[in-house]
């Protein structure tokens, strides 16, 4: 679902640190200093994997079942990816009520509500 970073090693006078790119900014930072953690899945990149492989259940079920690789971040933006996270999960969370409702409303008023009648 998510490129995975590129890693490059720089020389820094005496010492080569190796460094990465953040997943979020496309900064080159090291990766001793990096903060990492899962990929940011967005539900557009969700919803994208999942209609592009529904002719492929055991491809679709690996891709959203196995564990992800850490990708590096910026440590400076972390907050910011905490709150990126939790919007996503705050519409994921919204659509998934906004379905359940769709299914229970017919459903009371055609079994529960129509019964009294």
């Amino acid at each position: 679902m998510s490129d995975m970073p590129a890693v490059t090693s720089t020389t820094d006078q005496t010492t080569e640190r190796k460094m990465v790119v953040c997943a979020l900014t496309g900064n080159e930072i090291a990766a001793d200093e990096a903060y990492w953690a899962p990929p940011l899945v967005t539900m557009g990149q969700l919803f994208g994997t999942i209609f592009a492989n529904l002719g492929r259940p055991a491809y679709l079920k690996q891709i959203l079942l196995d564990i992800q690789e850490d990708v590096p971040y910026d440590p400076s933006i972390r907050d910011e990816l905490a709150s990126r996270r939790s919007s996503e999960q705050i519409k994921l969370l919204g659509l998934l009520l906004v379905i359940i409702a769709l299914i229970a409303i017919p459903i009371y008023f055609l079994f529960i509500a129509g019964g009294t009648a």
